[in-house]
């Protein structure tokens, strides 16, 4: 397809931010409701974009995820956001189980600062994150090593967790459903995530906007299991009933 400027302009949008709404696009294009919804079934059609209710994401698979590198630059600015936000609210002299992701790399980032942290991860970037922290204890989990995006993995992995009980879980996600199911891709980083959920006294997800409505294969919790959420967004219907539902903290970071 050879798509024109004002198509290729609405693909670095869509690509910029992950997801987000027709509305929205018609702003920022200057440009109808209309002449957007025409750009957007064609690039749909043509698999550069997939459609939910109101708005445009990225395309994605429901049984394999992004590659780790195209993750981390896809809204790069709302994942800071979101970890200054879950930052502010670590205190202190806690403990912590992180697991895989972009997003709670970009946390880790933001706990260099603080003090008398002792983290647990199965995220080999994070421990060489907070590893130049001097106020952090950091204990890598055992197991497998995946090259992609060195997450650690597998059965020696689950037990090794099992171990220990934190204060705080942070972790982060693939997809959020509307039905409330929190998803993921690879069962044996699902394993492992579960295990992290099971051992924390709370449990704070860090998802940014474009993880609502965004599907995966393998589902690893429900909101019903998580204390806080941290995102750069407020969340989408049907999320805030299901949120006040689950008794979840919703805090939208502000930047």
């Amino acid at each position: 397809m050879k798509s024109n400027p004002r198509q290729l302009k609405l693909l670095d949008v869509v690509r910029a931010s992950g997801s987000v709404t027709v509305e929205a696009l018609a702003e920022q294009l200057g440009v109808t409701l209309q002449t957007v919804r025409r750009d957007v079934q064609r690039l749909a059609e043509e698999g550069l974009l997939a459609r939910f209710h109101g708005g445009v994401r990225v395309p994605s698979s429901t049984t394999e995820n992004i590659a780790h590198q195209q993750r981390e630059s896809l809204n790069a600015a709302g994942k800071a956001a979101i970890a200054r936000a879950v930052a502010r609210q670590v205190p202190n002299d806690c403990s912590l189980l992180i697991n895989i992701g972009t997003t709670t790399e970009a946390i880790a980032r933001e706990l260099l600062g603080h003090q008398g942290l002792r983290v647990i991860t199965n995220n080999l970037n994070v421990a060489a994150i907070l590893g130049t922290n001097p106020g952090a204890e950091v204990i890598v989990a055992g197991g497998v090593v995946r090259a992609r995006d060195g997450g650690i993995i597998g059965e020696a992995t689950v037990d090794f967790i099992a171990q220990f009980k934190v204060d705080i879980a942070l972790i982060g996600i693939s997809g959020i459903e509307s039905d409330g199911s929190l998803r993921d891709f690879d069962l044996r980083e699902v394993r492992v995530a579960q295990t992290i959920i099971d051992h924390a006294r709370e449990v704070w997800l860090a998802a940014d906007h474009s993880k609502f409505h965004r599907p995966a294969m393998v589902q690893l919790a429900t909101l019903s299991q998580i204390d806080r959420l941290f995102t750069d967004q407020p969340p989408p219907d049907p999320f805030p009933a299901l949120l006040a539902d689950a008794d979840v903290q919703c805090i939208v970071a502000g930047g």
